[in-house]
């Protein structure tokens, strides 16, 4: 089942693999994986993706209707509205296009992390995150310790019973 953020975006962006050097090399052979890659490591929703994204590019606009053969329409509207969500489509008149929003805001992003970064600030986190919970969580399942500690409990259990009935 996939689930995508409906207000979070997750991307795995491999810093190394943008540094200057191997984006020039990148840069050299273009290809829609490397995009779809940033936000899925699946290779299946990666490769839906980037289907969709090939498909708006190749068109120029593109309506739910025509979506490619072999990518169910209600998955395709999941992944158009995401990529509407990042900022790499926009839909207007009920057609997905191609737009730019997303290379500023990402530019800025990066300028804002490195501002903080460079910023000498003592922050109270309690103030910024008020209604998140700090306390350590119950433990919610697997083994009860009682007090032992997990290598002494394995080797218990590795340890062969001895038959005592008999004695």
């Amino acid at each position: 089942m996939l689930l995508l953020p409906t207000t979070v975006t997750c991307m795995s962006i491999k810093y190394w693999e943008y540094e200057d050097a191997p984006l020039k090399e990148k840069l050299k052979n273009l290809n829609v994986k490397e995009i779809a890659k940033i936000f899925f490591d699946n290779e299946t929703e990666a490769y839906r993706f980037s289907a969709l994204l090939l498909e708006v590019k190749k068109r120029g606009t593109m309506r739910l209707k025509e979506v490619p053969e072999g990518i169910p329409v209600a998955t395709a509207k999941r992944y158009l509205d995401y990529a509407v969500q990042i900022g790499l489509l926009k839909h207007e008149n009920t057609a997905y296009s191609l737009t730019d929003r997303y290379t500023r805001p990402f530019r800025n992003i990066a300028a804002y992390i490195k501002a903080w970064m460079e910023t000498p600030t003592d922050e109270d986190l309690s103030v910024h995150f008020a209604a998140a919970r700090m306390d350590k969580q119950e433990k919610r399942g697997g083994r009860k310790t009682d007090g032992v500690a997990p290598e002494q409990q394995q080797a218990q259990s590795q340890a062969p019973e001895v038959d005592v009935s008999g004695v």
